[in-house]
């Protein structure tokens, strides 16, 4: 059977990889970046590159957007050459991560010109992009979720968890749990540092205990060498907390925890100027907030 064209809205830190693994699953590709250097390296590997986003999703079969939040994206779906060429019955899958209501917004405003529209947003960073296992979490019809499942496998593990604005509804509840983890191990990492034992040791012995994570091994190695070179932009991490805490409000709930560890990475962005950093560099906040900076 031949495979699905797709192009691709987005290859930066995530949306490369993620191009790179369509690649090598067969997948004929486009690929888009507002800034063309950022996608020219996925030509070596079979893409097309392409200078508008209207010429990348001319005809294709699928369009994946991975664009830095709902706005970016709405703007370029307004773009009036880009939805002439739309192709008829094709599938958009919204793979950043916005607001629930904006993926909503996505799929009824593609349904008028015939579209379906799944919303697929991710977990996992850049090495799940690189690595092909990201979580992917997906909202839209079952029968949809069915046709765009293979594409989706070839990024890594997607699960259908509900109608429209499911998907992006659900990465709001893991970045809350990502952001509350972080600053935990934060806490734990900075406490073993000063009291004399060694932080690394302790990660290996808590593997497969309770408090063990992905956070605690991955960036608690990161906080304690002091490697932050971003995989999860702390700016990023601002923006998806923003937009829990605005969920959370619309359904009448107050998220005190996630209220204030975005307090802290939103100083961090602003009175740090940290927002181009790992989000893992909350432990940088920590440590000034305890006079160690």
């Amino acid at each position: 059977m031949t495979k699905p064209t797709i192009a691709l809205l987005g290859t930066g830190l995530m949306g490369a990889p993620m191009s790179a693994n369509l690649l090598r699953a067969g997948y004929p590709l486009r690929v888009w970046n507002r800034t063309r250097a950022k996608a020219e390296p996925l030509a070596a590997a079979g893409a097309q590159v392409c200078d508008t986003a209207a010429e990348a999703v001319a005809g294709v079969d699928v369009v994946i957007s991975m664009l830095a939040d709902g706005p970016t994206t709405a703007a370029v779906q307004a773009e009036p050459a880009l939805r002439a060429g739309l192709k008829p019955g094709a599938l958009w899958i919204e793979m950043a991560s916005v607001k629930p209501a904006e993926a909503r917004a996505q799929a009824q405003d593609l349904a008028s010109l015939g579209l379906r529209h799944l919303d697929a947003p991710v977990s996992g960073g850049t090495k799940g992009a690189e690595a092909g296992t990201l979580a992917i979490m997906v909202g839209g019809e079952a029968e949809v979720f069915a046709e765009a499942e293979p594409v989706l496998a070839a990024m890594g593990r997607p699960v259908h968890v509900g109608p429209s604005g499911s998907g992006e509804l659900s990465k709001l509840a893991n970045q809350s749990i990502v952001a509350i983890t972080i600053a935990a191990v934060a806490e734990a990492m900075l406490l073993l540092e000063r009291g004399g034992a060694d932080p690394a040791a302790v990660r290996d012995a808590l593997k497969g205990g309770f408090a063990d994570s992905t956070i605690l091994q991955q960036h608690g190695q990161r906080m304690t060498e002091g490697n932050f070179v971003p995989g999860g932009l702390t700016k990023f991490q601002v923006k998806d907390l923003d937009n829990v805490l605005a969920e959370a409000a619309g359904l009448g709930l107050t998220l005190p925890t996630t209220h204030d560890v975005n307090e802290r990475f939103r100083h961090l962005c602003d009175a740090m100027e940290g927002g181009d950093m790992d989000h893992s560099a909350l432990y940088l906040e920590l440590k000034k907030r305890n006079g160690l900076l």
